[in-house]
């Protein structure tokens, strides 16, 4: 192909080679009929097609596909295999409405639970969402289908997303903000990527040449195009330069021109468009091996499988008492407008037309006697002749049924939440029902943590359901009976209060900056480096059954930085129905040079038990999974010394422990120089042997314990963020050479020693 690739280049015009970077419509890119190049079609996701009908309109009508559940609730199955799957149906309806790429998926991190687009994305955790999106990714292209990882990078927020700033330190950005996407890049191979609208540390991400070409093309291999977020290129000559093939959407008169212009002025070097258009010709041609404009959606089968992955991402937070299931036999109080108008799905770019959608209203009625009142009405506020309808019907039956929903108005692409809360009239509902019904189960619709304290002691049982798509009712009913039994687990932490979150005092910025002071303590992260209580942790989700945890092992307990470690653990169904658990493996550093959090998940994995089965579940973890990102070496490093290894069903319920030790770490440079301070000296595995004989003379002997004692000081610590240069300078009287000089045989020592 690569020849073939070499030939169209020589055979484009100057202009064409510019239009071939910019969109020719919204949706298409240029097409060539001399040279028998056709264009790529895109199409919004990433939880249907939205296909547009006239692909010329930016905004317009798009065919009907299947809305299968939003991202949070895709996540919440924790189930790779069962997201490749939905991969692999979003690409049978892309090649049947002729899509190349869907744009998609959407893994950008859940700082903040009042970002107003996190129902597009997977978690708080960089692993996990890197491990899914991964998934969803090979999944789709499975079938000659491309997607394009988004937004890239740190678009955590919809408040001034077009211009925002985000300042974020480079261990920040590595290990939280840009870890999923590595993750995606390496194991997925997405053939695009999608830049974010934000600035990061200054630049736009449209024109950000370390994001786009340093990280993502030299350090990570990436080896497909990049792509426009639709409006966030603003210098198409920048971008360029940067590593952003294509500007969407199109057609764009005015960036077309100035790229002609700057070649032939040469502003701009004709080997970067070059270099532009080759990308852009291996997915065109990649995408045009699969004939697309084919063939019929399999509405029955599709929307079979939507009901399975919605029915996998309920996440029943509460069940006291084991309230439910429900036997069969109870009347049933159903209140609220979402059971007769559900809320699916979030409003936006990824806003599907669906092929047919479910109501719970409808599915219930053949399952138990109902009496149905609207009780909410998505109304803002508190309406008591709807709520005193609602407590005269909760009364008369035998459990009560909440369906609420969170209104679009709050949730949303485009704008971000004020607060976690649910409407006023909402939570005044919740309270009045539980206080006449005593079996109250409450069904939550809605994209990101709410805040539950006004009514969750007064509340029995509580189901997530998330915006689990046009099947999402059949998979609530299946739940609340006990046809399946619910696994899924928090992918992000619910707080007791929006004060409690990590990014609180840095959310949503202010003068059009905003600052990640929280660092790499994001979600659960900084919960626990707090010691917060919060309201459900991440990992969180009960079942119908119960499981047991035995028998951790690992395979060796000291091992070196080339080594894996292979973790096991045995799972046990000790109840008495089917089910599934999510085993996570999390990692404690014991001690270490650079601050860490508590634990950080590294391994994850759902496995199916049958009453009394025992499983055991295998884990490999590699260095990475024991390392840091230290700025100071630019690079990932993992220390020598004790790491637990914790297994758990969520991050607060660790049921097993093991300590493992790392013999040897990342080979390092020594970076000493002569503003180095003792303790650098010390901490030096080359430098400690040069500097131990002043150390001695500061704490060992009898005159520096003297002045010490003098002083009310340890002199030790006194003295270690001592430059080695000033100490010396105390004792400048008694050295044969001047303090610079002596640090200086004292380095090339160092240096001589580590090359060796």
């Amino acid at each position: 192909m690569t020849d073939k690739i070499q030939a169209l280049i020589n055979q484009l015009t100057l202009e064409e080679k510019a239009a071939l970077s910019i969109g020719a419509t919204p949706w298409q890119t240029l097409p060539v009929e001399r040279l028998g190049l056709a264009p790529i079609i895109v199409s919004d996701g990433p939880h249907g097609v939205r296909r547009a009908v006239d692909p010329t309109a930016l905004i317009t009508e798009s065919f009907p596909a299947t809305c299968f559940p939003v991202a949070v609730a895709l996540a919440s199955t924790w189930n790779k295999e069962l997201i490749y799957e939905l991969g692999q149906a979003l690409a049978d309806e892309c090649i049947v409405l002729d899509v190349d790429v869907l744009l998609g998926p959407g893994i950008n991190i859940k700082r903040s639970p009042l970002c107003g687009r996190n129902f597009e994305y997977f978690s708080e955790d960089p692993l996990l969402a890197g491990e899914l999106s991964a998934s969803l990714i090979q999944g789709v292209q499975s079938k000659g289908v491309g997607t394009s990882l988004k937004h890239y990078a740190v678009n955590n927020q919809e408040t001034l997303r077009f211009t925002i700033n985000a300042v974020v330190d480079e261990r920040t950005l590595r290990e939280i903000y840009l870890a999923g996407f590595e993750i995606a890049v390496k194991q997925g191979k997405p053939w695009t990527v999608m830049c974010a609208y934000n600035r990061v540390n200054g630049d736009f991400c449209s024109e950000h040449s370390y994001l786009l070409t340093t990280i993502l093309r030299d350090q990570w291999g990436y080896e497909g195009f990049v792509v426009s977020d639709w409006g966030a290129v603003r210098n198409r000559i920048a971008a360029l330069r940067a590593g952003l093939d294509l500007q969407m959407p199109g057609p764009v008169p005015h960036s077309l021109q100035a790229v002609i212009n700057a070649v032939k002025d040469g502003t701009l070097d004709e080997s970067i468009l070059n270099r532009t258009v080759d990308r852009l010709l291996k997915v065109i041609l990649r995408a045009k091996e699969t004939p697309k404009g084919h063939g019929t959606i399999d509405i029955d089968a599709h929307h079979g499988l939507a009901q399975r992955i919605a029915s996998e991402s309920i996440v029943l937070l509460k069940n006291d008492n084991n309230l439910l299931p429900l036997t069969g036999n109870e009347t049933l109080a159903v209140i609220g407008q979402a059971a007769t108008e559900p809320v699916y799905q979030g409003g936006g770019s990824s806003h599907i037309k669906a092929t047919r959608v479910d109501k719970p209203l409808d599915l219930l009625q053949n399952r138990a006697e109902l009496r149905y009142v609207v009780g909410d009405g998505y109304a803002f506020e508190v309406n008591q002749n709807h709520i005193d309808e609602a407590v005269t019907v909760a009364q008369s039956a035998d459990a009560a049924l909440l369906f609420i929903a969170l209104p679009a108005r709050i949730e949303s692409e485009g704008y971000d939440r004020r607060d976690l809360n649910l409407t006023p009239h909402q939570t005044a509902l919740i309270q009045a029902v539980a206080a006449v019904q005593p079996r109250t189960v409450v069904i939550l619709n809605n994209g990101s943590a709410i805040d539950m304290r006004p009514w969750i002691d007064t509340v029995p049982a509580v189901l997530e359901a998330w915006l689990p798509g046009q099947a999402g009712a059949g998979a609530v009913i299946d739940v609340l009976y006990g046809t399946v039994n619910p696994s899924g687990k928090l992918t992000e932490t619910f707080p007791l209060r929006l004060s409690d979150t990590p990014a609180y005092l840095n959310f949503p910025g202010e003068n059009g900056e905003v600052r990640y002071g929280e660092g790499i303590f994001v979600g659960y992260r900084g919960y626990e480096a707090r010691n917060l209580d919060v309201l459900f942790p991440f990992g969180h989700g009960l079942s119908y059954t119960q499981f047991d945890y035995s028998s951790l092992r690992v395979s060796n307990r000291f091992f070196t930085i080339d080594e894996t470690l292979e973790v096991t653990v045995e799972i046990t169904n000790s109840g008495q129905c089917a089910g599934q658990e999510t085993v996570q493996l999390y990692i404690h550093d014991a001690a270490s040079r650079l601050q860490r959090p508590p634990k950080e998940l590294k391994a994850f994995a759902k496995v199916a038990l049958e009453p009394g089965q025992s499983k055991r579940v295998a884990f490999t973890l590699d260095s990475r999974a024991f390392s840091y990102y230290d700025p100071a070496y630019g690079r990932w490093l993992a220390e020598a010394g004790d790491f637990e290894i914790l297994a758990g069903s969520s991050s607060a319920a660790i049921h097993l422990r093991e300590t493992v030790t790392l013999t040897s770490g990342t080979p390092l440079p020594s970076r000493l120089n002569l503003e180095s301070t003792i303790g650098d000296w010390l901490d030096d595995a080359h430098g400690a042997a040069l500097v131990q004989p002043l150390v001695q003379l500061m704490g060992g002997g009898n005159e520096s314990a003297s002045a010490g004692d003098a002083l009310g000081v340890d002199m030790l610590t006194f003295f270690r963020d001592l430059p080695l240069t000033v100490m010396l300078n105390f004792q400048a009287d008694a050295l044969n050479v001047t303090p610079e000089q002596m640090v200086a045989s004292m380095l090339e020592q160092v240096r001589i020693a580590a090359a060796h």
